[in-house]
């Protein structure tokens, strides 16, 4: 440990608790208690060499001496009370009036001491206070008046010293005044590097904290102009900070929540707190400036503004900046959350949808199973009480028609119902193979002609001679043809038309099935696809039907790689057009390496760019 080290810890023993912790005031506190403790020391441990030399003292001289005791009590002073500038004032009065004391016994304003009033105002300086500075200046042009006034009047006594020992002491007053002169430059030097030192240790301990901190710290005027921002925003926004001061960052803010930003910031800036989630443009990967990106990509964020603390900076900043008033904000992103939030809303959406049509499903078949139960169940109970109700043989075929009838319509509600859960269920198996599409299609027009002569329909197929062979599912293909088909004759008033025409246009078979029966609404057009959903209030009940069949249809389209459009005006009729793949190729499935599913995100762009398998249009 060095001579210098035991100094310092018994200085800082001595310092005011209240210095302790800033290292510029404990700087300070020990510059201006290090010097006169020493210089008072050294001049008590050289009196009695001074006395050996000099004799006995005069009265003057132990004066001087016993002045010396007085930077002891001003090192207590600041000791006990932290009070700097207080400090300073009263050591400039102690050194002023010690000078006037030895000033007025060697000749006034003509005496040696005299030039240590220049270093009244000099050593003040180094309290850093305007106010003590001006003080010292103003006692040491004070006690110069004083003594150029006494020296004017004859009341100083008359000094007796020759010219010899007057230059001699002259040369020592310049001499020690100039060397003190030095001491307080050099100390004044010392507390500026200090000061510099902190000040860029803080800066970096600052530039540290913005450069790692994830969230963005700005200060924005009322108007939402940018003062400074934080240079985390360069990772969020990819844009350099420069770009975003004044009002570059509201420039960024997505047009539909400006409004919103700029009201967060007004209300910040009348005191108040104000939470507001906003969308911010982020820069594209690879893009230069000026150049426009056709992906634009906002991120979210939220802002959390509120005023300004004046107290903090009220010393280095002027009044008349301090009359604005300006607001700190923190931005955090939190597209995340958004997307978290989104999601959260479509399961929710999902599950009050499949509530629904678990509503829709009970009510479909509550209606659709007992219609025939009741058929099946009360002509059978007639049929076995034929002697009490004296049945004929006419009749009895009748009611056995009508039980036969009523069966296969419960068969072909419940095998829509097992084909349907097989295709959402993904179980559905497509046995692809090669077959005539024109025969498939006469066979299922044939099928439904009787009806559409029963019902007054005219049913118009035109399907040339010359469509080639398409490999596929020949089964799902008439199932197709046939709900299409029937769909359209069920809607169809009699004198209505029914048209079906296929045509083989590339590598494509499309199908059309159009009619002029009710039509549908532009609301349920949305719709239609959907399991058990039947469109259209008004003829919702005249007709029946488990709301299956465009859904079958939808779904055996989807899995044939093909797409489906719906067309229709209310009370004009409806055209559906199937595009079918000539050639089915069925798509290779990876084998799976674990009995774990997991869920992978699609690329928003990819989503966009792939075409829907279902169109509506009206």
């Amino acid at each position: 440990m060095t001579v210098l080290s035991i100094i310092r810890d018994c200085l800082d023993a001595l310092l005011h608790p209240s210095a302790r912790y800033d290292a510029l005031t404990r700087a300070r506190h020990r510059a201006f208690m290090a010097p006169r403790l020493l210089g008072s020391l050294t001049a008590f441990a050289a009196f009695p060499v001074y006395l050996a030399l000099r004799g006995a003292p005069s009265a003057i001289e132990v004066a001087a001496f016993a002045w010396l005791i007085a930077p002891i009590l001003l090192s207590w002073f600041l000791s006990r009370t932290g009070r700097y500038e207080g400090a300073h004032v009263l050591s400039s009065l102690a050194l002023a009036g010690l000078i006037i004391a030895i000033a007025g016994t060697t000749g006034g304003i003509e005496s040696f001491a005299a030039i240590w009033l220049v270093v009244v105002p000099l050593e003040a300086a180094l309290s850093a206070s305007r106010r003590v500075a001006a003080f010292a200046s103003l006692l040491a042009l004070s006690c110069a008046g004083i003594l150029i006034c006494v020296s004017q009047l004859g009341w100083l006594p008359h000094a007796d010293a020759s010219a010899a020992q007057r230059g001699l002491l002259m040369a020592f007053g310049v001499a020690s005044a100039t060397l003190y002169a030095a001491g307080v430059v050099f100390c004044a030097e010392s507390l500026a590097r200090t000061g510099v030192a902190l000040l860029s240790r803080e800066e970096e301990r600052y530039r540290l904290l913005a450069r790692n901190m994830s969230d963005v710290i700005s200060r924005h005027q009322r108007n939402g102009a940018v003062q400074f921002i934080s240079p985390a925003v360069e990772s969020m926004l990819g844009m350099p900070v420069a770009r975003l001061l004044g009002h570059g960052l509201f420039d960024r803010v997505h047009v539909a929540d400006r409004p919103a930003y700029l009201t967060a910031l007004s209300d910040a800036a009348r005191g108040d707190v104000r939470n507001v989630e906003f969308r911010l443009r982020r820069e594209p990967i690879g893009s230069e400036r000026g150049q426009v990106s056709g992906n634009v990509d906002f991120l979210w964020v939220e802002m959390r503004c509120r005023p300004l603390d004046q107290d903090l900076g009220r010393q280095d900043l002027d009044r008349d900046a301090m009359r604005e008033a300006d607001v700190v904000a923190v931005m955090r992103e939190v597209t995340d959350r958004k997307l978290g939030e989104q999601a959260l809303d479509q399961a929710r959406s999902a599950a009050e949808a499949a509530d629904a049509a678990k509503t829709r499903f009970l009510a479909t078949m509550s209606h659709e199973l007992r219609t025939p139960l009741n058929a099946i169940i009360g002509f059978s109970e007639m049929i076995v009480q034929e002697q009490a109700l004296m049945l004929g043989a006419a009749q009895r075929r009748e009611y056995a028609q009508l039980i036969n009838d009523s069966g296969q319509h419960l068969l072909s509600v419940v095998n829509g119902i097992l084909d349907m859960s097989k295709m959402e269920s993904g179980n559905f198996e497509i046995a692809s193979e090669p077959f005539a599409p024109r025969a498939a299609l006469m066979h299922c027009c044939n099928l439904l002609a009787l009806k559409a002569r029963e019902n007054g329909i005219d049913l118009v197929t035109d399907a040339p001679q010359d469509l080639p062979v398409m490999t596929g599912d020949p089964r799902a293909f008439k199932q197709i043809v046939l709900n299409l088909l029937a769909n359209a004759l069920k809607f169809t008033e009699r004198g209505g038309q029914v048209t079906v025409s296929a045509v083989a246009s590339g590598s494509q078979l499309t199908l059309r099935i159009s009619d002029t029966g009710v039509g549908i609404a532009p609301d349920d057009l949305k719709r239609i696809g959907s399991p058990f959903f039947q469109a259209g209030k008004t003829y919702q009940r005249r007709h029946e039907g488990t709301g299956l069949g465009l859904s079958i249809v939808k779904s055996l389209v989807a899995l044939h790689l093909g797409e489906m459009t719906v067309q229709s005006k209310l009370g004009e009729g409806t055209a559906v057009t199937v595009k079918l793949p000539l050639v089915y190729t069925p798509p290779q499935v990876a084998p799976a390496e674990s009995n774990i599913a997991t869920l992978t995100p699609v690329p928003r762009h990819e989503v966009q760019d792939q075409p829907a398998l279902v169109k509506k249009s009206a």
